[in-house]
């Protein structure tokens, strides 16, 4: 199979990831949950993880990252315990479900006001909007760094100037980026940072985190066990255990600090290149093939490397089953959890097929999908 599925879930992993998986099942117990030699490993190795991911980001404090199951998680965790009735929040059309939902349900339940910076055909925003939608209730801007179906890039440098210069929060999913595109959470001014362990930063399914700047306080999501103050009433109020009650993943998390270590030895930047440079030339195979239309601004390399496009009227989930049955490539075709993004560019009922690449493809299975995007629209 040649996997082109990488923005779902990076398929291909690191064998130290794998090995450190192993390494934990075997013999790792629950992390605070115990002085004896299997919980210490654990809280050890996590703790390491914490350390890696805040050196990643540019996170000041390690105590201040948080581990959850994945980025949707962390992202319900910041947006239900940073806003209340009477809040506005600005977020834009290239937004994923998982910033989408939790913000529709405190619009629905708490009476929390929303406004989109709309997108227009190819994915662009007007960055000027956003100064032109903040209220004085105005209290955040939550947006994702990088489009999952266009692969557009959001200038976050830019965004979180706005933000400091009239004291807002700035929430990002950077589930498209984190491991593949250089990231500061002081330089880009973000308040809380929210990320998935399982596509560019090859660590397994299941994990994920948020990173959280000093000053921003977040109200506990769920509660429930921690390990410590065991007989208080209420979740300790102190990072990381404020957000982390119940059993953490250790097993996954041992992978991720591994993944991390990976990510730290190949560097992001040649990642990025590579990424780059196999999006770019699947691009250029086929953007000009009859019949063939292409999704997003390409104009420059600050992008994911992600290519959607449709061929002819084609249904999307035809196309893509086509090239997983006769060409043995994987792809993702449909709505990928953007429906105001597909709003945007006119592909509502159409959907688009998503090829994604990752630093373990090579230049003969992006070939080999030109091709096969030919033969289609032949």
């Amino acid at each position: 199979m040649i996997y082109l599925d990488n923005a779902a879930t990076t398929y291909h992993k690191p064998q130290q990831v794998i090995d450190a998986v192993v390494s934990a099942m075997q013999g790792m117990g629950n992390s605070s949950r115990g002085s004896h030699s299997g919980a210490l490993k654990a809280a050890r190795t996590v703790y390491d993880a914490r350390c890696k991911a805040a050196a990643l980001f540019g996170c000041d404090d390690p105590s201040r990252v948080v581990f959850t199951a994945n980025s949707t998680e962390a992202l319900n965790i910041a947006i239900s315990g940073l806003f209340a009735a009477g809040d506005h929040i600005i977020s834009t059309d290239l937004e994923h479900n998982s910033v989408l939902r939790p913000l529709y349900r405190l619009q629905a339940e708490q009476g929390v006001s929303l406004d989109f910076v709309r997108a227009d055909k190819q994915g662009y925003v007007d960055y000027a909007v956003f100064e032109r939608l903040i209220r004085p209730e105005t209290k955040a801007i939550v947006c994702n760094h990088a489009s999952n179906l266009t692969g557009n890039m959001l200038d976050l440098v830019r965004i979180g100037a706005v933000c400091r210069a009239h004291g807002l929060l700035l929430v990002v999913d950077v589930s498209q980026t984190a491991g593949c595109v250089p990231i500061d959470m002081e330089k880009m001014g973000i308040s809380v940072l929210c990320f998935t362990g399982h596509k560019g930063l090859y660590g397994p399914q299941g994990t994920g985190g948020m990173c959280i700047a000093e000053g921003v306080e977040i109200r506990p999501f769920k509660v429930g066990g921690s390990g410590v103050q065991s007989f208080s009433k209420t979740q300790p109020v102190q990072y990381p255990t404020r957000l982390e009650a119940g059993t953490l993943n250790g097993h996954g998390i041992a992978g991720l600090a591994a993944a991390f270590d990976f990510i730290a030895e190949t560097g992001v930047e040649a990642i990025h290149a590579k990424e780059t440079a196999l999006m770019r030339r699947f691009y250029e195979g086929v953007k000009d093939v009859d019949g063939v239309t292409v999704y997003g601004d390409f104009s420059t390399d600050a992008r994911a490397a992600i290519v959607a496009l449709n061929i002819k009227d084609y249904e999307s989930g035809e196309v893509s089953d086509e090239l997983s049955e006769t060409y043995g490539i994987a792809t993702r075709p449909g709505a990928h959890c953007a429906p105001r993004m597909h709003e945007a560019l006119g592909t509502v009922e159409q959907g688009a097929v998503r090829f994604s690449f990752s630093y373990f493809n090579t230049e003969d299975e992006v070939d080999a999908a030109v091709a096969a995007v030919k033969e289609i629209a032949e």
